[in-house]
């Protein structure tokens, strides 16, 4: 990792940047402030290697991830929506270099967040134009289908961590709800507050589209909905869904898609808080919540 730094220094030099500084550190990326030569405040995105793996996603393509990051964050602010805009994307030639995403730094004033007006952003966003590349996500086919792989592979990742952990919903069961979640909506799926910049309670950022994917309203509900259930996330989904509806329909309560698109993100969160970011106690709640949600599914409960 000190080669990868020194690598960020001489990129330093290159842009004209002082006073980096550590702002953030995730599983695949670092982030860090720093001022530019035009004395504005920018973000810089290192990776922490070229190929990655964890509990949630075995094959992580870091590369690919920041080149999405780029053209999303591009692609969003011509069609005005709030992004953290991107400067430079630098792909590394050899190993011991990090491929860096540089983008303008957004500020955020610690204001509690205003649900409703994050309802108007999301609706607004879901009907931008889809952008012209697949999403890292989609696993390199439909949103569908990509959902589908990972509430089975992280199903059977959780059976080898939960004592008397059942066999999986039935993929008939997963095949009309899923193709319910077919659409060519931009979703962010990863709204929460870590990811929302804000200056007085309104969203001035999104940031963080490596769970971005094309699919159905539906499954960026079901991920806010687990999503709330942690005071963290910062999230008042009944203000949210009244703010999204003054804009765009909202995906009714007993949409087959919701519970699937729920099921998807309660099991991703139970990785985390059994692998990634471990938790004594939110680790077998979250687990036994995913259960739940797979037996609602089965007896065709919403």
């Amino acid at each position: 990792m000190s080669e990868r730094f020194a690598a960020l220094d001489r990129l330093a030099d290159q842009w004209g940047l002082s006073g980096l500084e550590l702002v953030g550190k995730g599983l695949e990326f670092t982030v860090f402030r720093a001022r530019a030569r035009d004395g504005g405040p920018v973000a810089v995105r290192l990776a922490h290697r070229r190929f990655d793996s964890n509990a949630n996603d075995p094959h992580v393509d870091t590369r690919a991830l920041l080149v999405q990051e780029h053209a999303l964050a591009r692609h969003l602010a011509r069609h005005g929506l709030p992004v953290a805009r991107a400067r430079e994307l630098v792909l590394a030639d050899d190993p011991g270099t990090p491929d860096v995403l540089l983008s303008d730094y957004v500020p955020d004033d610690g204001s509690p967040l205003d649900p409703h007006a994050l309802g108007r952003l999301l609706a607004r966003l879901h009907r931008v134009p889809p952008p012209r590349l697949r999403p890292v996500a989609a696993e390199g086919g439909t949103t569908a289908g990509a959902v589908a792989a990972r509430i089975g592979r992280r199903w059977a990742e959780l059976a080898r961590r939960v004592d008397d952990w059942p066999e999986p919903p039935a993929a008939a069961l997963l095949a009309g709800p899923l193709a319910g979640l077919t659409g060519d909506g931009l979703l962010h799926l990863d709204v929460r507050s870590a990811n929302i910049r804000r200056g007085r309670g309104r969203t001035t950022a999104l940031l963080d589209w490596s769970n971005a994917l094309l699919g159905s309203p539906a499954l960026e509900f079901g991920r806010l909905a687990e999503y709330a259930r942690y005071p963290e996330n910062d999230l008042d989904l009944p203000a949210l869904r009244a703010g999204y509806a003054t804009v765009a329909p909202v995906p009714a309560e007993d949409d087959p898609g919701l519970l699937v698109a729920r099921l998807d993100a309660a099991l991703m969160l139970a990785l985390v808080f059994l692998s990634e970011a471990p938790d004594s106690t939110r680790g077998p709640t979250a687990a036994a919540h995913a259960r739940e949600l797979a037996l609602r599914l089965t007896a065709g409960r919403p």
